[in-house]
Order: C-alpha cells, then sequence, then structure tokens
C-alpha cells in the first residue's frame, strides 16, 4: 500500500506578500515600542553631557549623575526602583537642602523617586519625573540609623493628613515640615513645590509676613506623606521647556479654596473607569532622546506596574 502525500493548498503569490506583510506589521517596531520600556529598561546613564531634553513630563536626561545612596544628612528609599538619578545640579540642590534643614531640627532627609537613569516615562507611577529635575523628599524624618535595604522597599511615609478631612492632623504637622518646605521653595533653582493642598493651607496660616515664597508652592493631587521638588532648567540644557510660571500671589485665596471643595475629589461621571492612556512612544519625544537611549546597550525590560488612577475635576486648576 502506498503512502499517501499531504495535500497543500496552493496560494497566489501576491496572497502570500500580503500574508507576510500583515504578520510583519504585527511585530512590534522601535518606534511601537512603548517609550517607558525603553528607557525603564537602562541601568546606567546615557555617557554623554549632563543635559535636561524637552519637557518635565516628555523628554528624557543625558548625563545623569547619582544621589548616593547614603549622605551626610539623607538616605535614598525605594533602591530597587534604581531612580536616584538626576541632573547634577538637581543632586546638588537636594544636598544642600538635606544639610540645611539639619539646622531646623531634620536629623536628615528620606529621599524617594528622582528619575531614571536615562530618565524618560517611568515604568510606573510618575507621569513627570523625566528630564532629571523633578524629586519627592519624604515628609517622615531620617531614623539616627542607616536603614537596611528591606527597610528602604517596607517602612511607609507618613500621612500628614488627618483622617476624613482635608486638613493636616497636628499631632504629626510640625513647625519643621513648615521650615523644610520653606527652604526648599526659597531655592533660586527650585520652579514649583507640590504639596496635597491641606498642607498648602497649614503653609498659608503660620507663614506670617514673610510670603513670597508661597508662590512657588502648588496644591496638587497625593503629595500628602512627601513634597515635589521641581527645578528650573539648568544652564547648558539646550532643548529643555520650563514650565510657565506660577500665578502671581501666594495661592492662598481663592484658588485654594477650590481645591480645598469636593470639586477636586468629585469624578466627572460616576462609577465610569477613566480610559487608559495611550503610553508615550519615542515618536512623542524628542528627536534627541533617541540617541540617549540608545548611547550604549540596555538590559531586559522592566515589567511595569500599572499606575493608579484618579478622579479629575471637572476643570483644570493651574498647575
Amino acid at each position: 500500500m502506498t503512502r499517501s502525500r499531504p495535500s497543500f493548498i496552493r496560494l497566489p503569490r501576491a496572497s502570500l506578500a500580503a500574508a507576510f506583510l500583515i504578520a510583519l506589521a504585527a511585530v512590534p517596531t522601535p518606534a511601537q515600542t512603548p517609550a517607558k520600556t525603553l528607557f525603564g529598561a537602562a541601568k546606567e546613564p546615557a555617557p554623554l553631557a549632563s543635559r535636561a531634553i524637552g519637557s518635565y513630563a516628555r523628554g528624557c536626561l543625558a548625563g545623569a549623575a547619582p544621589l548616593p545612596v547614603d549622605g551626610a544628612a539623607w538616605q535614598v528609599m525605594r533602591l530597587s526602583r534604581n531612580r536616584n538619578w538626576g541632573h547634577p545640579v538637581l543632586i546638588g540642590l537636594i544636598e544642600r537642602i538635606a544639610t540645611g534643614a539639619r539646622s531646623e531640627g531634620w536629623n536628615g532627609l528620606l529621599v524617594g523617586d528622582l528619575a531614571q537613569p536615562r530618565g524618560g516615562p517611568m515604568t510606573s507611577g510618575h507621569a513627570s519625573h523625566q528630564i532629571g529635575l523633578d524629586a519627592d523628599i519624604w515628609l517622615t524624618p531620617m531614623p539616627n540609623r542607616t536603614l537596611s535595604t528591606s527597610e528602604r522597599e517596607n517602612i511607609s511615609a507618613t500621612s500628614m493628613l488627618k483622617e476624613g478631612v482635608r486638613e493636616v492632623d497636628p499631632n504629626i504637622w510640625t513647625p519643621a515640615h513648615a521650615a523644610l518646605i520653606r527652604r526648599a521653595a526659597k531655592q533660586p533653582e527650585t520652579a514649583r513645590i507640590f504639596v496635597h493642598p491641606a498642607i498648602k493651607k497649614a503653609l498659608c496660616e503660620s507663614a506670617g509676613n514673610d510670603r513670597g515664597w508661597l508662590r512657588t508652592v502648588r496644591p496638587w493631587w497625593g503629595h500628602y506623606y512627601h513634597f515635589h521638588v521641581r527645578i528650573s532648567c539648568p544652564a547648558g540644557s539646550e532643548g529643555c521647556k520650563n514650565q510657565t510660571p506660577p500665578p502671581a500671589g501666594d495661592g492662598c485665596g481663592k484658588e485654594l479654596d477650590w481645591w480645598l471643595s469636593d470639586a477636586p475629589w468629585t469624578p466627572t461621571k460616576p462609577g465610569e473607569k477613566p480610559k487608559p492612556k495611550t503610553p508615550l512612544s519615542m515618536a512623542d519625544l524628542p528627536g534627541e532622546c533617541r540617541m540617549v537611549v540608545d548611547a550604549s546597550a540596555v538590559t531586559a525590560p522592566v515589567q511595569s506596574a500599572p499606575a493608579q488612577s484618579a478622579p479629575m475635576p471637572r476643570s483644570r486648576p493651574v498647575r
């Protein structure tokens, strides 16, 4: 008995070519790969001259410098994230704030996220922190000992808020907290400080006649266990885009009243989950960021975690 030969369907050459093109289109190209995957994979900074490129939420960082994980007056938290990188001007500012804060009762500072080694969109969490000019500083004082790696991963920062209301807790919030934020806001490099509206209110009430620095302190969602320092574009950072300066005044009037009302915290459509945003691609970033991400080999991609969604207000305030 002879063995039967399998039958094949012969496709016209045009159909084969079309099938090949369809399969090829399904393979992600570097332009389609989310930029956060490429930047999140980099473990070392780009070996280029230090330069912040683009805007705070759409850019990258060349020649980043690391904030030492243990300093004379600070310790870096969440080491596994590898986000203790920034423009050298930001690194110098953090060191100066931390050292100066000792005169105001702080043993030292616990420092959260700065930027990834090459900046760019983060694998999780922040929309900004992309060009090495943003830093999160915890409002929990540094203990008088060196924290272990495990402690830095698992210790939670302390909320400054009284539960159930938009007010600081007087048993937690102290004049030392206000002095630290005032010190950071008064630095010449500082463009903005982001804090929870309740913290802004507490600062407004205790500032006295020295109120010029309050313009720099901006209310924003979250930021009740840390404050966010943002500096202006440093000299030599061609292509870096500064944010529009805050409105004139101390920001303690009607604008703050709005933040303390229910409006910013009420979803536009209750019960409806916000649609996830499309991740930024390399095409969304300045062209120089391709040079930054390709400056040397990167390691395997980091798995991203979904960012937490927050209810959005009916009208967007000035940040």
